[in-house]
C-alpha cells in the first residue's frame, strides 16, 4: 500500500512537471511563430482541450484533440489555397502540444485522485474500526483499551506509575434538552480542543462516547501529576467556554475521575477506565 501511493505520488510529480515544461515551451514557441491571432485562438482552444480532459477523462480529451487537429489542417490547406503561399508550419507546434498537455494533466490529476481515494479508504477504515472519531479526530474506545494494556506493561516492567482522567460534562443530559444540534457539536469539538492543547506531547488523549460525552487521557505519573494535569484542562476549557459566543450564557462546566493503575487489584484493561468514570460521580 505505501509502495502503491509513492508511486502515485511520483507519477503525479513527473505530470505535474511534464505539464509545466510543456505550456514552457508552448510561451516560448507562440513568441518565436509571431502569428499573433492564430496563437491566441489555439491557445484558447488548448484551455478549453484540458478543461475536457480534467472534467471528462481522456477519451473525450483525445477525440476533441483529434478534431482540434483536423481543424488546424483545414486552417492551414485554406491559408495555402486562398494566399498562394507557403504552408505556416511555424504553427504546426499546435498540434503536438495541446495533446501532450492533456495526456501530461491526465496523468497528474488521475494520481492525485488515486492517493485521495487511498486516504479516503485509510480513514474509514479507521472510522469502521472503531480506532478514531471522525469528528474530534480523537482516539475512541478501542484505541483506549489497546494502550492501556501497553501503559500497564510499561509499569510493571519499569515501575513508571501510570494514571488515566476521565472527564465529563457536568449534568450533560439537562443541558442537552436546552442545546440545538450545533452547539452539542461545538461543545464537543471545544472540549476535545480544549484537552488536546492542555496535555502534554506524551499524554493521549480519547473520546470514549458521543452521546454522553466523555473524554480519557492516559499519563504517565501519579495522582498529583493527573491532578495538576486536569486542573490546566480545566482552566483551558473555561477560557475557551468565555470566548464562545454560543456556549458562553450556559452553565457548563466539566467533572474529572482520576485512577491509577494498580496491577495487584486490577487485571483488565476495563478495570482502570471504570475506576475512572467511577472517580467522576465524586467531582462535585
Amino acid at each position: 500500500m505505501e509502495n502503491h501511493d509513492a508511486k502515485n505520488s511520483l507519477y503525479e510529480d513527473i505530470g505535474l512537471l511534464l505539464f509545466l515544461t510543456l505550456f514552457s515551451a508552448a510561451a516560448i514557441l507562440m513568441v518565436l511563430s509571431g502569428n499573433i491571432l492564430l496563437n491566441v485562438i489555439y491557445l484558447f482552444c488548448t484551455i478549453l482541450l484540458l478543461m475536457i480532459t480534467y472534467f471528462f477523462g481522456i477519451l473525450p480529451s483525445l477525440i476533441a484533440n483529434i478534431i482540434f487537429i483536423c481543424i488546424q489542417v483545414v486552417i492551414m490547406v485554406y491559408q495555402y489555397v486562398t494566399s498562394i503561399t507557403h504552408i505556416p508550419w511555424q504553427l504546426s507546434f499546435w498540434m503536438l502540444i495541446p495533446i501532450l498537455m492533456s495526456l501530461a494533466l491526465y496523468s497528474m490529476t488521475q494520481n492525485q485522485v488515486a492517493l485521495q481515494k487511498a486516504n479516503r479508504e485509510l480513514r474509514t477504515t479507521l472510522v469502521e474500526r472503531g480506532a478514531f472519531d471522525e469528528q474530534t479526530n480523537l482516539r475512541t474506545t478501542v484505541a483506549y483499551i489497546e494502550d492501556i494494556a501497553v501503559f500497564a506493561e510499561t509499569n510493571r516492567r519499569f515501575k513508571i506509575p501510570v494514571a488515566t482522567a476521565i472527564i465529563k460534562i457536568r449534568y450533560f443530559n439537562d443541558l442537552k434538552r436546552m442545546m440545538s444540534a450545533q452547539q452539542l457539536r461545538q461543545l464537543l469539538q471545544l472540549t476535545s480542543d480544549a484537552i488536546k492543547e492542555k496535555t502534554r506531547n506524551n499524554d493521549i488523549t480519547y473520546l470514549l462516547d458521543n452521546e454522553d460525552p466523555t473524554w480519557a487521557i492516559l499519563l504517565y505519573t501519579d495522582d498529583k501529576g493527573a491532578d495538576i494535569a486536569t486542573k490546566r484542562i480545566e482552566e483551558g476549557f473555561e477560557k475557551r467556554l468565555e470566548e464562545d459566543s454560543s456556549l458562553n450564557n450556559l452553565a457548563i462546566s466539566m467533572k474529572v475521575g482520576i485512577a491509577l493503575w494498580n496491577g495487584e487489584t486490577m487485571k483488565t484493561p476495563y478495570d482502570l477506565m471504570n475506576e475512572g468514570i467511577h472517580e467522576t460521580q465524586y467531582d462535585v
